[in-house]
């Protein structure tokens, strides 16, 4: 009759396998945030005082910072929220990009403004901000909450920027890397 081997139970604190073993560099602390929107919210909100604000966030990676802002801007505000679905084809031989949003907005005659959470390229937000314009607004400003600046490659008219960074990816306050890190109250460089 043969003995069942036992194998030892792994430790606690024990390395994890690489898929699970991202490592994460606080690059914004939950406190630097935290002052960061405060002080986003009163420009906002001096810059259109007496005016009733309709905020659009970019889904997914504002709504962290779309739901934090808001609540300390210091004037009405509707808020709703867009999704770009970005399409790229190739017909008769031409590579094309097609970017829709949904829901629509309707922008005419209203103070708009279009929060990101992370602005990259440039391309969604620029092709977004051209599409509100084209509405004929009675105002458009930009906020982004992190901007970064080695990787844009369109000029859209920013008027806030809470942070810059360059280099890493990066997760939390709504950030996430493959549905992951969302819920972090920090920003954090990926690897």
């Amino acid at each position: 009759m043969k003995k069942a081997s036992k194998k030892p139970a792994p430790k606690r604190g024990a390395a994890k396998s690489p898929a699970t073993a991202e490592k994460l560099r606080v690059v914004f602390t939950e406190q630097s945030i935290r002052k960061r929107v405060r002080e986003l919210a009163t420009k906002i909100s001096r810059e259109l005082e007496g005016k009733t604000l309709h905020v659009v966030g970019v889904l997914e990676n504002s709504f962290v910072f779309t739901a934090d802002l808001i609540r300390a801007l210091k004037l009405p505000v509707y808020c709703s929220f867009v999704r770009a679905d970005i399409r790229d084809s190739v017909a008769g031989g031409i590579a094309t990009r097609e970017i829709t949003y949904t829901p629509p907005v309707d922008a005419a005659g209203k103070d708009i403004l279009l929060v990101e959470g992370i602005l990259q390229s440039g391309m969604t937000m620029d092709h977004l901000y051209r599409y509100l314009l084209g509405q004929n607004p009675s105002s458009l400003r930009t906020v982004a909450l992190v901007e970064k600046t080695d990787e844009r490659k369109v000029d859209v008219p920013m008027n806030h920027v809470g942070f810059r960074a360059t280099g890493k990816f990066l997760v939390g306050y709504g950030l996430g890397y493959q549905g992951k890190h969302k819920n972090l109250p920090y920003i954090a460089a990926l690897g």
